[in-house]
């Protein structure tokens, strides 16, 4: 006989259930309607899959899980999607919240079957990981409290020792619980042993049972005999059922303050959510029903009932003779920790376990509250052996300090305290006031906090580009003192700076690839152009006979944009050869023979080609990331078209007829050398003095930019957006350039050296890298492409999974990468699939 440790305070209101014990579980008639909100649980909304007018099946997800807290929700039925749209939820303050509205077509068509094949498997021949994946595509949560999702509660990041399994259903009124344990008790002992499994095999796995419940307790014995599962008995006493209260009674140790059961090594679930679990796994069903007790002298029948998830409130009276004249008020849950329902509509959710309907003699009006006489009857109810009384006081004062060093937040809200007062004090209504008051107060510190970070960083921003700013003012009075000094020592001077500039440019020609190399890189881009266009053609042709129409144009898309990439490919290998043995310098040389007018007018005309292309990539992509990308790079193509017609529109008639001279083409010869010379410099620059020029050279473009942003927004441009767009990027590019600087400012010249040697060991591992490349067959270089993806796609799930787990902002971001990934791994398996040398 297994020990049972007391439960610490706690009352024996009326149990009343015998009630709604007398029936067996029983079923309804389809509603006229199902409205299905998107969130039934703790956490974060499902995010909509489907829109006004689908046509869904039974069982079908209509929204998928939005973040790691958080679970879908499925159609309870086929049928058609009428409406998405606020609507009335079950809730103590009444909100409203997106709801989906399903009208049945009474067909009552499931999906394909998604569950375990049991003639051939067992649940162990899954890892527990993809069973908890099957739990969490189920949609379920826990059916016994707040319905917080199952699969993360199963997912601990500490060993357990311990699972319970709360079959108490100690609140009044309520047999959900209890019907459920006597029709459908193997079913449940299977889904324990499924939740067993998941969690590694703890030391023991208990059923915690009230001594109320004979009927369920002899339905499960049989199943639980010579298993792992202990069935333990123990008095009656509300609220036993509680989660902390039940370990105590168990187990007689005490989940720490503010903690969580898990911390202990013990997880607690529900009997419905292992019922729950059992269809899921055994079935392939997700949670679109469950059981829910209809009970109360306002209605004529008292009976359990199998709800579809979503049935108005109304539907259930209808069918168990409600008397709306005679009853006091509709309340959802028990009459200790249940709250009223402002609206009959309101439809059933996931932790809807009872709708009472109490008459007047039942549940008669409270009286009014009375001064609080100190007599310490709430302080011995209490089961978290709180001080109710010095609770009530700090929350009538909004003392919010005080309140949580009396541990609030570890009130259950059971309502044993508001029972047993003579006062007839609603304490438990204090209590949720004054947590949700705190917990406001909570968002809004957050809130404050991030705004003076940012205006903190905005400050040392601005800061940074005052200090910015005299530096450049004072390289510029240094520049224009050496130049003064230069020009004086004549021309031995000017010979010295030929001489540099010369080095300067000799040591750039050595970091050019030659021509040889060149030819040989646009050669394998061409080779793998074509080795894609011969994928996507056959791609092509296999979907002509089998694809739908949809994807025909997809695949046809991909064909047009795999010719295009190789045609810009043999332009490019054109190109090369038509340009060969001519220099950069002869190259820019023959672009400055052109007058002005020509040179805008060639540059208009190509900004506006590239703009066309990237305007019909948009509308062909249906990739909404993609379709960003292009978006911003669109932008960015306006912004230089901009510019080329204001300079255009700027040019004096005979700007045309202007001739170069020698002195024009010795100038331009001159300000190649010192570009060249100046690029050449920076690159033997230390980092830091490359990234302060870089600095110096962002804050000139910020200014020019600044300044056509403010003549396009007085001329009232189209191109306003897509000049702001740059600034803001120049302005960022700008931070992230001076956060480096500072970064490397604060570092010592021993990292400088190890960074140094760093650099230098991923530049000799890259070019060996390329050189094992060149070596590959295709066909070996396909098999090292898909292994790569295979590693990055992983990495990245990781840091999805992460991100998730912390609610990140970046969350969406990440998703969208996997996503992308995932779809290169395809098309790279596919292209060695179909690979024919």
């Amino acid at each position: 006989m297994r020990k049972i440790w007391d439960l610490i305070g706690g009352v024996h209101p009326p149990e009343n259930k015998q009630q709604s014990v007398q029936l067996p579980i029983g079923t309804l008639p389809l509603p006229e309607k199902l409205v299905i909100p998107l969130n039934q649980h703790m956490g974060a909304p499902a995010r909509l899959l489907v829109t006004a007018g689908d046509h869904v099946l039974k069982g079908q997800e209509l929204a998928e899980p939005s973040g790691l807290v958080s679970v879908g929700v499925h159609a309870s039925t086929s049928g058609t999607i009428s409406d998405i749209s606020d609507y009335p939820i079950p809730h103590p303050s009444g909100m409203a919240a997106r709801c989906i509205t399903l009208i049945p077509d009474g067909q009552e068509q499931w999906i394909d079957f998604a569950g375990i094949d049991t003639a051939t498997y067992s649940f162990q021949d899954y890892s527990p990981a993809k069973l908890l994946e099957m739990i969490r595509q189920a949609g379920i949560a826990g059916l016994g409290g707040a319905g917080f999702p199952s699969a993360v509660k199963l997912s601990p990041r500490k060993a357990i020792t311990t699972l319970i399994i709360n079959a108490t259903e100690c609140e009044p009124y309520i047999t959900a619980d209890d019907m459920l344990m006597r029709e459908r008790a193997q079913a449940i002992v299977e889904g324990i042993q499924i939740l067993s499994y998941i969690l590694g095999g703890p030391e023991e796995v208990l059923i915690g049972i009230e001594d109320n419940k004979p009927e369920a307790h002899a339905a499960l014995e049989p199943f639980v005999r010579d298993t792992h599962i202990q069935l333990v008995a123990f008095p009656t006493r509300y609220p036993s059922g509680g989660e902390k209260q039940l370990i105590q009674i168990l187990t007689g140790r005490e989940v720490p303050s503010g903690g969580l059961p898990a911390d202990i090594g013990i997880v607690c679930q529900n009997v419905g959510t292992a019922f729950a679990v059992q269809k899921a796994i055994y079935c392939g069903e997700p949670l679109i029903s469950r059981i829910t007790t209809v009970t109360g002298r306002a209605c004529a029948t008292n009976r359990n009932y199998e709800v579809l998830i979503g049935t108005p409130i109304t539907h259930l009276l209808a069918h168990n003779g409600f008397d709306q004249d005679n009853c006091s008020r509709l309340i959802m849950g028990g009459p200790m920790m249940g709250f009223t329902l402002t609206d009959p509509d309101i439809p059933v959710i996931k932790s809807t376990n009872c709708i009472l309907a109490p008459s007047r003699e039942e549940s008669p009006t409270p009286l009014p509250a009375q001064p609080c006489i100190r007599c310490g009857m709430c302080a011995e109810a209490c089961p978290a052996s709180l001080l109710p009384q010095q609770l009530f006081w700090y929350a009538q004062s909004h003392n919010h300090e005080r309140l949580e060093a009396h541990n609030l937040f570890d009130c259950i809200e059971c309502g044993a305290c508001s029972y047993v007062c003579p006062s007839n004090i609603p304490l438990v209504q204090y209590y949720r006031a004054a947590k949700g008051e705190i917990r406001k107060q909570a968002q809004e510190k957050i809130k404050s906090d991030r705004a003076r970070a940012r205006f903190e960083f905005q400050k040392a921003r601005k800061e940074q580009e005052e200090m910015a700013k005299a530096a450049k003012r004072e390289a510029r009075k240094q520049a224009a003192e050496q130049a003064k000094t230069l020009a004086a020592e004549g021309s031995n001077g000017s010979s010295g700076s030929e001489d540099i500039v010369k080095a300067a440019m000799a040591r750039a020609a050595e970091h050019q690839a030659s021509p040889e190399e060149q030819k040989a890189r646009l050669e394998r881009g061409i080779a793998r152009a074509e080795s894609h266009l011969h994928t996507v053609e056959k791609r092509l042709e296999a979907i002509r006979h089998e694809g739908t129409g949809q994807q025909q144009e997809q695949a046809q898309a991909a064909v047009e944009d795999a010719r295009r990439r190789l045609e810009d490919a043999r332009k490019k290998r054109v190109q090369l050869d038509d340009t060969a043995g001519s220099g950069n310098t002869d190259r820019v040389m023959d672009r400055l023979q052109a007058s002005p007018r020509e040179t805008l007018e060639n540059k208009i005309a190509s900004c506006e080609e590239r703009i066309a292309a990237t305007r019909q990539k948009i509308a062909d992509s249906d990739d909404e990331s993609l379709k960003a990308a292009l978006t911003s790079g669109l932008e960015k193509q306006q912004a230089k078209l901009v510019d080329a017609q204001q300079a255009l529109a700027a040019l004096p008639e005979d700007a045309g007829n202007i001739p170069v001279t020698r002195e024009t083409t010795d100038a331009a010869t001159t300000a190649i050398a010192r570009a060249q010379a100046r690029a050449a410099t920076t690159r033997d620059m230390p980092t830091a003095e490359q990234l302060r020029q870089t600095v110096i050279a962002l804050e000139g473009r910020i200014e020019k930019a600044k300044a056509k942003l403010d003549e396009a927004k007085a001329g009232e441009s189209e191109y306003v957006n897509a000049l702001q767009s740059g600034l803001e990027k120049l302005q960022n590019k700008l931070l992230d350039t001076q956060q480096q600087l500072d970064a490397i400012a604060s570092s010592s010249s021993t990292a400088d050296e190890d960074s140094s040697d760093a650099a230098s060991s991923a530049i000799a591992r890259a070019q060996a890298r390329v050189a094992e490349l060149a070596g590959m067959s295709e066909q070996d270089k396909l098999r090292q492409t898909v292994a790569s993806l295979k590693s990055r796609l992983e990495k990245a799930r990781i840091k999805l999974r992460e991100a998730e787990a912390e609610r990140s902002e970046h969350v969406d971001s990440l998703r969208a990468a996997a996503e992308k990934l995932q779809i290169r791994l395809t098309e790279a398996e596919q292209q060695l699939t179909e690979y024919h040398p």
